[in-house]
């Protein structure tokens, strides 16, 4: 495999660990810290990236550029990269790896071909490299797939799922859909069940017949917060997806709004590596039940 220079932008828990695995194959990764936390800078510094000042500098210098951000923020990066294809007349493969929509995959491809830059349409599937028992699933679309090859390396698996952009993303939204609305189905159901006075009740009751779903809400609950703030508007992606194929998005809607009053809630400032390994899945819904009865309060 040729060992050439990628650009992970940005270096978050999906894009450093992306950027870690392409660094021990051989590669050369890049990106620009400019702007961004002392975290990202750690992260960026532990896995090996190099810093750039500016993103010029990475446009020039990045044969492929990954765009691994939450979705809110990847049409902005699009347009900011081809304004920089613009003044430096590079031409780097852009490959945006956001769960987005497919008709913002489909804008964010226009973007780049405006700009006289190739695109893939990527969907990320799994845990980060190296944090999970199996290896993260990069899914391509698009016309030409041949660049993505250089994300073939330990810890990552790539497949393509067609010529068209927006396949990829739809798989993504469709797999999220279903995983992630199951963890926000839970919490929004235990939040009522609090809410009711009835959260030992069921406790007990799921305990005896659906064994396998307390165990998940009692594993699961207490880590959502830390991830609600970025997954709330892949939620409102998700919505939009099902919506563009003729079937409800009310379903998602409903989970962006738990991830969202989870995110209101002090617990959304911890990150993944700071959560509270002590805290219940029942101290966590207390919390989210007292925040409920806050918003209901200010309503009134």
């Amino acid at each position: 495999m040729q060992m050439q220079t990628i650009a992970v932008i940005a270096p978050g828990d999906m894009g450093s660990g992306v950027g870690q695995a392409l660094v021990q194959a051989g590669h050369d990764v890049v990106t620009c810290l400019a702007g961004r936390s002392e975290a990202s800078r750690a992260r960026a510094e532990r896995c090996g990236f190099r810093d750039l000042a500016n993103l010029d500098q990475v446009v020039g210098q990045a044969a492929l550029i990954l765009s691994i951000l939450p979705p809110a923020a990847a049409i902005d990066l699009a347009n900011d990269v081809a304004a920089a294809i613009g003044r430096t007349d590079a031409r780097p493969v852009y490959m945006d790896c956001n769960a987005i929509s497919p008709a913002n995959g489909s804008k964010i491809a226009a973007i780049m071909t405006g700009a006289g830059a190739p695109c893939i349409d990527a969907g990320i599937i799994g845990l980060a490299p190296g944090k999970g028992p199996q290896p993260t699933r990069f899914y391509i679309s698009g016309p030409d797939l041949g660049p993505a090859g250089a994300l073939a390396v330990a810890g990552i698996r790539v497949k393509g799922v067609g010529a068209d952009i927006g396949r990829a993303s739809a798989l993504k939204m469709l797999y999220s859909g279903l995983n992630k609305g199951r963890f926000s189905l839970i919490a929004t159901v235990a939040t009522a069940a609090r809410s009711l006075g009835l959260l030992d009740e069921l406790g007990e009751e799921l305990a005896f017949s659906q064994g396998d779903a307390w165990k998940l809400m009692q594993g699961g609950i207490s880590r959502l917060p830390a991830d609600s703030e970025r997954w709330w508007p892949e939620m409102e992606q998700i919505a939009e997806t099902f919506e563009a194929a003729g079937v409800t998005g009310d379903f998602h809607r409903g989970a962006a709004w738990m991830l969202r009053l989870m995110a209101a809630t002090p617990l959304a400032a911890e990150t993944r590596e700071t959560i509270d390994p002590d805290r219940t899945m029942a101290e966590t819904v207390a919390i989210f039940a007292q925040h409920l009865k806050i918003q209901l309060n200010d309503k009134k």
